[in-house]
């Protein structure tokens, strides 16, 4: 175990390194100029050069990509060249949102996603499977940005035009609470706080969010727990639990199911470091102070360091979950081992 934990720490320090050369060379290969973006048109050259001497944007790029990897391995990631503000205190303020969205979404979609898949296998061939499977390909096909919008306008616009208020449109919890930012998870300082319709309150700001970025999870995550049921399904320890005179229903769960969890733990490590990486259709939807539109912003400023720092925490995520999901793999199928 300490082996492969060892190595994955190393894998996502080479990781890391790549992906910030890589992402650093191509911030400078784009056309625009930083500074001139900061300052306005109204700037004068003078102003323009000095900001970009203090910034150290005058060196050659090497000498840039060397200084900031120096830096980089001492925990600073820099200042935003828009507001001047450390990345990573900007990091530390919007990751929590994102967080708190990505889980909520991948909660969603397992309470969903596993059981329809599940019901889809067992009554293979039958309406059901078809609605299911059909109902998922519908769930892949619709563009996030469009299903988000028509959440908005359905469960949100129309009825207050009646004045009913289903759900918020935009934001993380009302306006009229005040809870204190201990872990940044508003559910979970909500909680701290003692504050249980303040908790309420801000599930319910999530839930459309929540269901507009779980909803391609959600098919997905379907589609493979019934590919991999059905392969279960049919093979001979299965049957030979029918015949052992085993229900139904332990077969499915206890052995059927535990057996193809490896693919279904997969996918659902997976999708959860993609929407940890940043989901910046939904965030700009509803207003959602997180990463995803954080990095929309600094991509729309040309802030490099800010975008750096977004993709170092992209990645950070993905391997790390992918670690995890590694880990899991020992807990649903006891023969697998880590040396």
């Amino acid at each position: 175990m300490l082996r492969f934990l060892v190595d994955r720490l190393v894998r996502l320090v080479l990781v890391l390194v790549a992906i910030t050369v890589v992402s650093f060379l191509f911030m400078h290969a784009i056309p625009g100029d930083p500074i001139a973006l900061r300052l306005g048109e109204h700037a004068t050259p003078v102003e323009v050069a000095h900001l970009r001497s203090s910034l150290g944007l005058d060196r050659p790029w090497f000498v840039q990509l060397a200084l900031y990897l120096g830096a980089v391995a001492r925990g600073d990631l820099g200042q935003s060249l828009f507001d001047a503000q450390p990345v990573a205190q900007k990091l530390g303020q919007y990751f929590p949102a994102t967080m708190e969205l990505a889980l909520s979404a991948m909660l969603f979609a397992m309470l969903i996603g596993i059981p329809a898949g599940v019901i889809a296998a067992v009554r293979h061939g039958s309406a059901v499977d078809a609605l299911t499977m059909s109902a998922a390909l519908l769930g892949v096909s619709i563009p996030v940005f469009w299903l988000g919008w028509i959440l908005v306008y359905l469960l949100a616009v129309l009825p207050s035009q009646h004045g009913l208020n289903l759900f918020p449109i935009s934001g993380r919890i009302a306006v009229t609470y005040f809870i204190p930012a201990r872990t940044h998870l508003v559910v979970v300082d909500a909680l701290l706080a003692g504050n249980v319709r303040a908790a309420l309150d801000a599930l319910w700001h999530l839930v459309l969010p929540a269901v507009t970025l779980g909803t391609i999870p959600l098919a997905i995550v379907a589609k493979i727990t019934r590919s991999g049921m059905l392969d279960v399904l049919s093979s001979d320890y299965v049957r030979t639990a029918r015949a052992k005179g085993l229900g139904q229903r332990a077969v499915v769960l206890k052995h059927a199911l535990r057996n193809a969890l490896i693919p279904i733990i997969t996918v659902l490590g997976l999708q959860t470091g993609l929407l940890l990486g940043g989901a910046v259709l939904t965030e700009s939807v509803f207003a959602w102070p997180g990463v995803g539109r954080l990095a929309f912003q600094a991509i729309s400023n040309r802030d490099m360091p800010l975008i750096n720092g977004c993709i170092l925490l992209f990645a950070t995520v993905f391997v790390v979950v992918n670690a995890a999901v590694d880990l899991l793999y020992a807990v649903a199928n006891p023969r697998i081992r880590y040396s």
